[in-house]
């Protein structure tokens, strides 16, 4: 981190009114293409075509030094195993499968409301949980510890335009009140920290009430600037702590709120996660909704949900407008960590040379100096990019919000991040 920091965050507009408290639709897809991804890891295909599955029944999974299980979303035929592109823009596996609408469940999974910690660890394992902030990383990796001290809920959802989770939160507040419960046993923490944007009075107020009395939890209202819901950012805020690598090295573990909320639930309803919301928003499509879908619901789907296309020209984002990835065919799957798919109408935008005023460096929440990094990367100065940490930056999209020049800084950075791995 540089000692040359700013105020490493900023107000930015969230436009969340276009979903905020609009109906959440649901769609249940005739066909999904579950893809076979968690990171960068290979997927062991469990199905064939012509199988039978059911809701919950494994079809893949990874298996190397982390166990990760993917299973179908809906019960009905493999049509196909097929490679497809993926919300990350690299190929994949994807299962294929006719939705025969009858939503027949695999055997159950339960976990007891009292489990222990070792129980609720293994549960996660088994369900395959996965954090549904974005990062998708398992939780049972981060639940086996016992060096937490503090277990901060993420429920920030700092993105603009994405409400998926704040919907999620108002419809099974009862599922996040016994997902926080786990969390604590799981985690050892003493204290927990449900942290949420300061100017959502109402859902504040709602949450308080649900935690009224309980001494190991508080809710705790967040300053509503850009990347609050970043993990270190989250930290530094509530634990005035600064850490290397992992929150878990100042003794906290940071959980998204959703991913909770589905721990909650599947111990209740025996099944892993196989449905989610999904914010669909964006000045592209006719209608903005929160939807409720498969894993698997191509993009496409979700779109025709939402009413369609206003143009021909437009922008399809998987995520938000700051950390999302641009995707080129509307083809792209949900998955189990899909948030948003943003549709913004094509607008051309013409940078103009840097102009050296270092506002990218004051705003980035990594402390890091992007306008040097993006220097450096076009020297294909290696040393140089080890030296300013450029492997460190997060890709928040910040430094390009903030750029005057409007020079798309994040991706340079990211391709200054490729030349360092090389």
């Amino acid at each position: 981190m540089s000692f040359l920091i700013g105020e490493m965050r900023k107000h930015i507009e969230g436009h969340k009114d276009l979903t905020a408290h609009n109906d959440i639709l649901d769609l249940d897809a005739d066909i999904v293409s579950i893809p076979l991804v968690n990171g960068a890891a290979v997927i062991t295909p469990l199905v064939k075509e012509g199988d039978k599955v059911k809701i919950g029944d494994i079809i893949g999974k990874r298996d190397d030094h982390f166990y990760v299980p993917i299973f179908s979303s809906v019960s009905g035929t493999v049509k196909a195993i097929e490679k497809k592109q993926t919300c990350s823009l690299r190929p994949a596996d994807h299962v294929v499968i006719e939705n025969d609408h009858k939503d027949t469940k695999a055997a159950g999974k339960f976990l007891n409301e009292d489990a222990s910690k070792e129980e609720i660890v293994d549960y996660m394992k088994e369900i395959g949980l996965l954090g549904q902030g974005g990062a998708g990383f398992p939780a049972y990796i981060k639940y086996s510890t016992d060096k937490c001290e503090t277990l901060i809920v993420n429920a920030v959802e700092c993105e603009p335009y994405i409400t998926a989770d704040a919907r999620t939160i108002e419809e099974n507040l009862d599922y996040l009140k016994q997902g926080v419960k786990f969390a604590l046993q799981a985690s050892g923490a003493h204290k927990a920290y449900v942290c949420i944007k300061e100017y959502k009075k109402e859902l504040i107020g709602k949450l308080k009430a649900l935690f009224e009395g309980n001494q190991f939890v508080e809710v705790r209202p967040v300053p509503d600037v850009y990347p609050m819901g970043w993990e270190r950012t989250l930290v530094r805020e509530v634990l005035k702590k600064e850490y290397d690598k992992l929150p878990i090295e100042v003794g906290a573990i940071v959980s998204n709120v959703t991913t909770l909320i589905e721990l909650a639930r599947s111990a209740k309803e025996g099944s892993p996660i196989y449905q989610k919301i999904v914010t669909v928003s964006g000045n592209g499509i006719e209608k903005q909704h929160n939807v409720r879908c498969r894993i698997g619901t191509s993009f496409h789907d979700l779109v025709i949900a939402c009413g369609g296309y206003i143009e021909e020209q437009i922008v399809l984002v998987a995520g938000g407008p700051m950390m999302g990835m641009s995707v080129t065919k509307d083809e792209v799957s949900t998955t189990p960590t899909t948030n948003c798919v943003l549709v913004n109408k094509y607008e051309e935008i013409n940078p103009i040379k840097c102009l050296r005023c270092g506002t990218c460096s004051e705003h980035c929440p990594s402390g890091l100096q992007p306008v040097n990094i993006v220097t450096a990367y076009k020297a294909k100065d290696k040393d140089r990019l080890v030296k300013l940490k450029a492997n460190t930056c997060v890709e928040c999209g910040m430094c390009s919000y903030v750029c005057p020049s409007k020079i798309d800084v994040t991706e340079n950075v990211r391709r200054a991040k490729k030349l360092v791995g090389k």
